[in-house]
């Protein structure tokens, strides 16, 4: 079988790839082509995801194409990975945001607009092109912000397409690890949407643990997804939060601990990916291909460790030993595929934590709402596990979020800059007629007319 990667030129892949060569095999799993409309960038990459498949003697094929369509022929799973705009629009993004006195996190708020407006018209061209060419072929969205992506896929009728984020997973992972326990013997339940999420429930061997987990400062502050917020708060809640609430929670620090650094998240990656590239680009990978991927491996250590680091004000630097660094597993977004792929072909099913319609899982939201979720995914299909009743809670947040979500969906279905100011103007992080305005206004004009 044939994965095809679109915008297969992201760092990312090298760690993607990596992650294939443990499982490959027994998922039938025999080729991957990647995809991407920057040719420099995707020669480095697929150089670089090659050598990691020969330095562990495997057979996994790995080709690069300079075509869509030749990648997408035959797939019968597609992963979509976009920065339309590339790391730039980022800045861009992040950049306007704070000027007008906003967060502009990239998925969250109007960072997650922009980039969600410049992304899903792209991502609907290519899903014509797969529609052509290889029709039965499941689609990974992986592409930010992807619950809003994928509700908007969706709207347009791609029914084949599960929305992937890391966030789940890996909070997961290091909560097994934290509590000594086999991760599948941790059954750790999710609800919400994309970025916007809580764990309702947590059993070790079938016995309920989260009240007595939510009771416990050192679990909370050992999880560095949970260590950013206020136990009283979590406590308050009752629940376990995914970590991009934090800026929800603690808007104003986040806020002021942006401001206060002087660099946003954007500009960090952005300097971090140009130096990698620079220094790529000097070594002969073919003759070096060791040497090359060291590189790498640097620089994605670099940008993993300031991942939060500026929105948390815990700003934290560390010597890093270049020339032994390993290569990432891959639990994260490779992972979560993998995993899905793996409980399509199997009987018994596995429990994933996906974007997918809420298909009545989670009361008060229609039937076609794309949700984030546990799933149960087998031969049988993905089907979401009933969330029921919300809490009004997490409720008030869920229902605004979903109707800015399907309000920016509409808006770039119709090119409407009314719609789009409609959308800001119901986001909790905006929350403003005015500053609704002015910032669709500065985006708009940024890129040379999105709503044209």
């Amino acid at each position: 079988m044939k994965i095809a990667v679109i915008g297969g030129a992201g760092v990312r892949t090298v760690i993607f790839v990596n992650g294939l060569l443990d499982r490959y095999k027994a998922l039938n799993i025999n080729k991957v082509v990647l995809f991407d409309i920057d040719g420099e960038k995707l020669e480095i990459i697929g150089k670089l995801c090659k050598h990691v498949v020969e330095r562990r003697n495997e057979t996994l094929q790995v080709e690069v194409a300079y075509e869509a369509v030749e990648a997408i022929t035959g797939a019968d799973y597609i992963v979509t990975t976009l920065r339309v705009g590339g790391d730039h629009s980022r800045v861009v993004d992040e950049t306007i945001a704070l000027e007008t006195g906003v967060i502009g996190q990239e998925t969250t708020g109007v960072g997650g607009f922009s980039m969600a407006v410049r992304t899903i018209p792209v991502l609907i061209e290519y899903c014509e092109l797969i529609k052509e060419h290889a029709p039965n072929a499941w689609i990974f969205n992986f592409s930010n912000p992807s619950g809003l992506v994928t509700q908007a896929l969706r709207s347009k009728g791609y029914d084949k397409i599960i929305g992937i984020c890391d966030a789940p997973s890996s909070t997961k992972f290091r909560m097994a690890h934290a509590l000594d326990v086999a991760e599948k013997d941790l059954y750790v339940e999710f609800f919400g949407l994309n970025h916007l999420s809580w764990i309702s429930s947590v059993k070790r061997y079938e016995e309920e643990m989260l009240p007595t987990l939510l009771n416990d400062d050192a679990f909370l502050n050992g999880i560095q997804e949970f260590s950013m917020f206020d136990p009283d708060l979590l406590r308050q809640i009752g629940f376990l939060p995914n970590e991009y609430l934090y800026y929800y929670y603690h808007r104003e620090k986040a806020l002021e601990n942006i401001l206060k650094s002087g660099a946003t998240r954007g500009k960090t990656i952005e300097a971090v990916n140009i130096q990698m590239m620079e220094e790529l680009k000097r070594i002969n990978i073919d003759e070096q291909p060791e040497e090359a991927l060291q590189i790498f491996l640097y620089y994605m250590e670099v940008r993993e460790r300031s991942y939060m680091s500026i929105e948390t004000g815990s700003n934290k630097k560390a010597e890093i030993e270049r020339g032994n660094l390993q290569v990432p597993d891959g639990i994260g977004y490779a992972g979560v595929m993998l995993d899905c792929i793996e409980g399509l072909q199997s009987e018994e099913g596995r429990h994933l934590v996906l974007s997918v319609q809420n298909q009545g899982c989670m009361a008060g939201l229609a039937p076609e709402d794309v949700v984030e979720v546990t799933c149960n995914v087998s031969k049988e299909g993905i089907h979401p596990v009933a969330v029921g009743e919300v809490p009004e809670y997490c409720n008030v947040l869920i229902h605004a979020i979903k109707l800015y979500e399907k309000l920016t969906v509409e808006a770039i279905f119709t090119k409407s800059k009314e719609k789009a100011i409609q959308a800001l103007t119901l986001h909790p992080l905006i929350n403003s007629y005015s500053l609704a305005k002015v910032l669709v206004e500065k985006y708009d004009q940024a890129y040379g007319g999105l709503f044209n």
